[in-house]
């Protein structure tokens, strides 16, 4: 079995090498280390020039953000099985290996994570208890929040032909937007060992630099209401997050004082509450 990892990075000089490292060193061998430097100005390529491994290549691009810089990766990479690592987390040595082993001895799982450390402006903190890494069919946990992370993941090149790859138009939540693709139609498996450090707390995280994240994620959940293969059950749930959500940004915009934005998503909540309705009645006239 063959893994190749993709690892994107943008402004990250100082962080890069140790993700690299980490990859480099595992006791499984990857088949190649693509990483794929979108448009950053420190050079990161520069820190990573004295590594010599023929497994590591470095891909430079403009700047057009992560998802089309993992898409890059994929689309450059060899093997069957791909996985991926953010340039400021990091892999402990068996990670590759652990979960190489849970595939081969579950060949029907094509995709799975391991758990994670989180260390924030570096201490160890504990996710919360809503946090835990889930297996099996995980679809409806993950409206809420992302339940997998792209540092943990290994999968099978198949998933991303199927459900397509990263959306570069979202400019974050681009990994909730493909998880949930995935777990529409896909079991996930679990290696539950800490085999990730994910760090967190630096001012250049999309998290920290984007507000309303929800806005992404709403995005995501009325892409997820046009995919055929969803079930009645599957769609009720994505419309019932779906209005919290928009509840929730209508609430934080008319804080604000955005009235534009806040009759916006309360336009959204209402249309979704007559969907709600049409697809109630729809079930007893069938």
């Amino acid at each position: 079995m063959k893994v190749s990892v993709i690892i994107p990075v943008y402004n990250r000089a100082s962080m890069i090498r140790r993700a690299v490292t980490s990859v480099l060193k595992q006791t499984f061998d990857a088949a190649e280390v693509i990483v794929i430097d979108d448009g950053s100005e420190d050079d990161p390529s520069s820190t990573l020039s004295d590594i010599n491994d023929d497994r590591l290549k470095v891909i430079k691009q403009k700047n057009k953000g992560v998802s089309a810089a993992r898409n890059l990766g994929i689309e450059k990479s060899k093997s069957k099985w791909l996985a991926f690592l953010d340039s400021d987390d990091f892999w402990l040595p068996s990670k590759l290996e652990k979960q190489v082993l849970f595939h081969i001895s579950n060949p029907r799982i094509l995709i799975s994570q391991t758990d994670e450390i989180w260390k924030r402006n570096g201490s160890i903190v504990n996710p919360k208890k809503y946090h835990q890494k889930q297996q099996g069919e995980i679809f409806e946990i993950s409206l809420a929040r992302c339940m997998i992370s792209p540092s943990a993941v290994v999968l099978h090149r198949s998933l991303l032909s199927e459900d397509g790859q990263f959306d570069p138009n979202l400019e974050a939540c681009e990994d909730y937007d493909l998880w949930l693709r995935i777990c529409a139609n896909h079991p996930v498996g679990l290696v539950s060992e800490k085999l990730v450090v994910k760090t967190g707390g630096h001012e250049d995280q999309l998290s920290q630099k984007h507000w309303g994240m929800d806005r992404f994620r709403v995005y995501a959940l009325e892409k997820l209401l046009q995919q055929d293969s969803l079930d009645y059950g599957k769609q009720k749930a994505v419309v019932e997050t779906l209005m919290e959500k928009l509840e929730i940004l209508k609430n934080g915009a008319q804080k604000r004082g955005k009235k534009a934005d806040a009759k916006h998503y309360d336009n959204l909540f209402n249309k979704y509450i007559q969907k709600r309705l049409e697809d109630e009645i729809a079930i007893y006239e069938t």
